[in-house]
Parts: C-alpha cells; structure tokens; sequence
C-alpha cells in the first residue's frame, strides 16, 4: 500500500526543483507524446499544483508520494513509459551505475498531466 499524499502540508520539504524533475530527452519526448504521465526519483522535486514546463507545454504535478521499489507494478512502469516493471528497472540502473535495485528502497512518485 502506497502512502499516498494529497495534502502538501504532509509532505516533507523538497530536495531539488521542478525544473530538474523531467530531463532525460528521451522522457521528455515521452511525456510530450503522452507516453509518460509519472516519474520515480530518489527525492522530492515537486508540490501538488506545480507546473513544469517541457518545450513550452505545461504539466501540472497531481499526485506525490511515496512508494518502494517492491511495489512496482506494470501499470506503474506504464506510467513511466516502459512496456513493464522489468523494462523500467533495466533503464534506471543502465542510468545509475552501480546502484542496487532494493525491494525496500523508496522513491517520490510525482504523477502529472498535461495543463
């Protein structure tokens, strides 16, 4: 079960900026397509409400909260523009050399849509 937040006064302080939320071009292309409406990452980069903006189209954060690795679903993995769970974890430790992909591990889900 996901501690999902919807209140921001719950959630802790942010660990970096939206702007830094989605960078890879190949998931900005995603997100542009529609292909991806979520992103996984070890910190919290955006508030519910905040617009990020991607080749000047706006996404608005809906939903933030976290979630183990362990909990992964291929419906999350589609979110994420990945076919399933074992295609989106191949792409995140090709990005990160070296880390561990743990059960226990938690990462801030931001879910968002097209403004």
């Amino acid at each position: 079960m996901n501690q999902q937040q919807n209140d921001t006064n719950a959630l802790p302080p942010k660990t970096c900026t939206i702007e830094r939320l989605v960078t890879v071009p190949k998931d900005v292309e995603k997100v542009l397509n529609g292909l991806k409406t979520a992103t996984r990452r070890n910190g919290r980069y955006a508030d519910i409400g905040e617009v990020m903006t991607l080749e000047g189209q706006d996404f608005v954060v809906e939903k933030v909260y976290s979630q183990s690795l362990g909990e992964l679903t291929d419906e999350h993995a589609r979110q994420e523009g990945f076919a399933n769970v074992e295609e989106y974890k191949q792409s995140i430790l090709s990005m990160h050399s070296g880390m561990p992909w743990l059960p226990q591990m938690r990462v801030w889900v931001h879910e968002f849509r097209r403004a």
